[in-house]
């Protein structure tokens, strides 16, 4: 008999670097698939989008040592892992998680060391691909995007989550104006646009469930109507709730 893998990525509008309570970290831990139940997951953080900034990276290890799970960092700004490590090292993860930055210095320093190819391996083989910011945009085959300065859309990514996808909808001034005009004119595709406080997670492309650590906040569903208008649709969200 064979065996369908899952294909999960996550998106988060959230998390160690921006909230207190850990309740979408938990959340994304919650969900990491491990071969047998009494091993820890293992959580890869990359920071790539920032330029592997190092308070950054100490952030994550903060919060995520006293976790039930395995932390480590993918430095590829001193990168130390030849190309048969950096594999072996990847497709051992039960989860990468991604911070946020710059989303288009992202992607080109990912495919110059092969780490795209690499990503798309780990998702065919069931890993959780998740982030924050930049990190979420990344999944998608476009996103909004302040890599260039102002606000525009950047139609670019790995494609592994169809269409395009906004964060910050509700907090950065301009977001939610920008991405509706954008899409109102067919570029970029329909979408998602995160409210921070959101975690949304995706199964073979599919939204599965969809979580805020606030009550206010919300996941919407972005898409253009016939006539060239938007169509922005609120989807009920699941309140997290407790703590570590």
């Amino acid at each position: 008999m064979t065996i369908m893998t899952e294909h999960r990525l996550a998106l988060l509008g959230g998390g160690f670097s921006t909230d207190g309570d850990g309740l979408l970290d938990d959340w994304v831990l919650g969900h990491a698939r491990v071969s047998r139940p009494s091993r820890r997951p293992k959580v890869c953080f990359v920071p790539t989008a920032s330029g592997d900034a190092p308070a950054y990276v100490e952030q994550f290890l903060t919060a995520f040592r006293p976790r039930h799970c395995e932390p480590s960092v993918l430095w590829l700004f001193r990168r130390e892992l030849g190309d048969d490590a950096l594999r072996r090292f990847l497709l051992s993860q039960d989860v990468v998680y991604v911070g946020g930055g710059n989303t288009a210095n992202l992607l080109a320093v990912w495919r110059a060391h092969g780490v795209d190819r690499l990503l798309r391996e780990a998702y065919d083989r069931g890993t959780l691909l998740c982030g924050i910011s930049a990190g979420a945009n990344c999944w998608a085959e476009g996103s909004h995007t302040d890599s260039f300065g102002p606000l525009t859309f950047l139609p670019d990514g790995l494609g592994l989550l169809p269409g395009s996808v906004c964060p910050h909808y509700d907090t950065e001034p301009g977001r939610r104006s920008s991405y509706r005009a954008a899409v109102a004119t067919g570029s970029p595709a329909a979408g998602w646009a995160l409210e921070d406080g959101v975690g949304a997670l995706f199964t073979d492309g599919l939204l599965t469930e969809a979580v805020t650590r606030a009550p206010q906040a919300r996941l919407y569903r972005v898409e253009r109507g016939r006539k060239g208008e938007t169509r922005e649709r609120a989807l009920p969200c699941r309140l997290l709730t407790g703590g570590r």
